[in-house]
């Protein structure tokens, strides 16, 4: 498994648009759920998403995060009130 420092500055160099690791994102692991929980925050928005331990690897080697990614989109419409 990932730490979640790496996971987080992986999420960061793929998206260099939403944040800095601890202040705009978080990246925790719920132990109970068994995934990592992604908590975005932006201005008074705030999105969580929880992300497979498959899905990490695969945004890890840089193969895909397009989860996370559709879901970085969502906030980002949400912050700038662009509803299309």
């Amino acid at each position: 498994m990932h730490d979640k420092n790496e996971l987080c500055k992986k999420i960061t160099e793929i998206y260099p648009d939403i944040g800095t690791c601890g202040i705009d994102v978080s990246v925790d692991y719920d132990r109970q759920k068994n995934v990592w929980v992604v908590d975005l925050k932006k201005d008074n928005h705030e999105l969580k998403h929880f992300l497979e331990l498959s899905d990490a690897d695969l945004c890890m080697e840089n193969r895909q995060c397009v989860a996370l990614g559709l879901e970085i989109a969502q906030l980002k419409k949400n912050i700038t009130g662009d509803q299309y």
